[in-house]
Order: structure tokens, then C-alpha cells, then sequence
């Protein structure tokens, strides 16, 4: 079933933020991922205003989407944004 990875990044530097960005596209690719949504901004209809860069990543299950979150090399990619910005990732399945 259909998974997705939803985040929300609260970035301090935009600017040294983007050697991260740069490094995940293949990797997420390698795990049959593909970006469903990806920046700002964010409407809020409901709730605290969203200021936070939100992503949102496709893969075929919640398997591949957790592969990808603890493979080596989505690992090395993290710590480009160490001290860059503060996420929040989440995995959940699809309906249907």
C-alpha cells in the first residue's frame, strides 16, 4: 500500500540549507520515493499558521519509506542540515 513521509522543517539558514536538498532527490529515488510536495508556502485553513517548510514523499509502502529514513545513505544526508534546521518526519500508509 501506498505510504507516505511527511515533514516539517523549521530552517534557520535557507541558503545553507540547499546542499542538503540537493543530496536527497537520488536517494529517495533509489527507494522508490517521489515528491508529492516540497517548500513554501503553506496555506493554514485551521490551526497555528504553518511557517515551516512542509515535504511530503510518495513511496510504494511504509517499508520502503522507513528503508529510506534509516538507509546509510539518507543517514549522511542528515547531518548536512545538523545545526541548519529542525525537522519532524513522519510515516503513514495510504488509504485505498
Amino acid at each position: 500500500m501506498t505510504a507516505y513521509i511527511v515533514a516539517r522543517v523549521e530552517v534557520d539558514d535557507p541558503a545553507l540549507l540547499k546542499e542538503y536538498m540537493a543530496s536527497t532527490p537520488p536517494i529517495i529515488k533509489k527507494y522508490g520515493g517521489k515528491f508529492i510536495a516540497r517548500g513554501i508556502p503553506a496555506v493554514t485553513f485551521e490551526g497555528p499558521e504553518e511557517s515551516r517548510r512542509v515535504v511530503i514523499i510518495e513511496f510504494p509502502s511504509l517499508a520502503d519509506a522507513e528503508a529510506y529514513y534509516h538507509s546509510a545513505e539518507y543517514s549522511e544526508a542528515r547531518k548536512l542540515r545538523e545545526g541548519i534546521a529542525i525537522a519532524e518526519f513522519i510515516g503513514i500508509e495510504g488509504v485505498g
